[in-house]
């Protein structure tokens, strides 16, 4: 996709001077894919278990190192020529072959997964388990696709009505995808512990974590709608000292307060349905909220009724809104089925 990407960036509308520097940094970018996957898969397999704690902190870990390396690679320090915005490409590539390099030596050294890797060989493949984890993952992985492409051609459509408002767009967003980390991260909780409790069919801590999952995301999403609605005239300063980038940025940022909260609760309820094992639907119900519902009002509201980038922050929380009700009617009516006599 980032490869298809390069030749397809020159027909998209942008800015050239965007299209310019876009291309080596995609190029770097898709690069590193590969190690970022590789990370995933081990990050995924402990946590599955209940062992967050340690990809946590390498998540952590990694990101500090990121900001460090794109400092030094951006502005040329330490002897190092200045490399522009291709030095973000390189310290994220780097920064996620060492993730990949820790994560990985952690899962096979550590004592906690020593009796589910004692008999492990890469080339012992089971087919059957292969196709009964693409029969969940392959779901899953065209939830984020749908989700991620939609916001993606959210940025596209921003840049053809200006580099001011994609500059602030991007800003906006990278807020927004900060505070949506802790909500993501609620999300892989929820699926643990529902998934646990569906497995042993118990129905009553099945609703309880549901439900506490729904309230944590919530209350968190709604402290940071708070924060962007009152700070929305600072928070951008962090990230550019363009007056004009920061004042559309504030803008949107106060949309963005609405759009934590549906933003939040459907991750939350997407992770609930996955530990229920009910992958199907819900990715129908992510293609119907971002691609018929969401983006087509971003593009209506943004571009054919000229509201600007704000038209299509509207968009987009309305998608989100679709997708947060659906998935929650859906777990509503999975957990009803659950609980009958027939499940317990």
């Amino acid at each position: 996709v980032y490869f298809g990407s390069l030749a397809a960036i020159d027909h998209l509308g942008q800015d050239p001077a965007v299209v310019r520097v876009a291309k080596p940094y995609l190029f770097i970018l898709s690069l590193s894919i590969v190690p970022l996957m590789i990370f995933n898969t081990f990050k995924q397999f402990s946590e599955g278990l209940g062992y967050t704690k340690q990809a946590m902190n390498i998540t952590i870990w990694g990101n500090v190192l990121n900001v460090l390396l794109a400092i030094v690679f951006v502005k040329g320090l330490f002897g190092v020529a200045p490399m522009g915005i291709s030095g973000v490409g390189y310290a994220t590539l780097i920064d996620r072959c060492l993730m990949a390099v820790v994560m990985g030596t952690y899962v096979f050294r550590s004592i906690n997964f020593a009796r589910y890797l004692a008999k492990f060989n890469v080339w012992h493949v089971g087919w059957v388990r292969c196709v009964a984890l693409l029969k969940i993952g392959a779901p899953v992985a065209m939830q984020y696709v749908f989700e991620v492409g939609a916001f993606a051609a959210a940025a596209v459509i921003a840049g053809t009505i200006g580099a001011n408002e994609q500059a602030a767009h991007q800003v906006a967003i990278t807020l927004a995808a900060t505070t949506y980390m802790m909500a993501s991260g609620i999300a892989s909780a929820a699926t643990i512990k529902t998934g646990n409790s569906y497995g042993n069919r118990n129905v009553f801590r099945l609703r309880r974590f549901a439900a506490s999952s729904y309230l944590i995301v919530l209350v968190f999403m709604g402290l940071s709608a708070v924060l962007f609605t009152v700070f929305n005239q600072y928070l951008p300063w962090i990230f550019t000292r363009d007056t004009v980038v920061i004042g559309i940025a504030a803008q949107l940022l106060i949309i963005a307060g609405l759009f934590q909260l549906f933003d939040g609760t459907q991750v939350v309820g997407l992770g609930i349905l996955r530990g229920m094992g009910d992958v199907n639907i819900p990715t129908l119900i992510t293609f119907v909220a971002y691609w018929i519902v969401g983006l087509p009002a971003a593009y209506l509201l943004g571009i054919v009724l000229d509201i600007g980038v704000s038209g299509i922050w509207y968009g987009l929380t309305l998608g989100l809104l679709t997708s947060s009700v659906l998935l929650y009617v859906r777990y509503s009516r999975v957990v009803v089925r659950f609980g009958t006599p027939h499940h317990t």
